[in-house]
């Protein structure tokens, strides 16, 4: 589960996603299923980049990021491997690039 700020409302926002686990990091992927728009919690993340995860019966918290070039590229890959469709996603989410963000827990 991934708990964010509404980016707008302030609000807090719960919603189950998968999340790969890189190290001790998690990856979400912000596929939106690949609809033309990004998914409310991607933008939520990039207003309040501060979340909470809850993996396994355990709260973290977390600080979001976008991963770019080749870090992108690495664990797209691999998030491809666990989940094939993002594959089809990104392909009818043309317009948009479907951004792969990585939750790092705050110390």
């Amino acid at each position: 589960m991934l708990i964010t700020t509404g980016a707008k409302s302030g609000k807090k926002r719960t919603l189950p996603l998968l999340g790969i686990p890189d190290g001790e990091d998690i990856i979400v992927v912000a596929s939106g299923y690949g609809q033309t728009k990004y998914p409310a919690w991607y933008h939520n993340l990039r207003a309040n980049p501060e979340a909470r995860i809850y993996v396994e019966g355990m709260t973290r918290d977390v600080r979001a990021r976008e991963a770019e070039g080749v870090e992108r590229e690495r664990l797209w890959r691999r998030g491809v491997k666990v989940f094939p469709g993002w594959d089809a996603f990104q392909q009818r989410a043309s317009n948009r690039r479907i951004p792969v963000i990585i939750l790092s827990g705050i110390t």
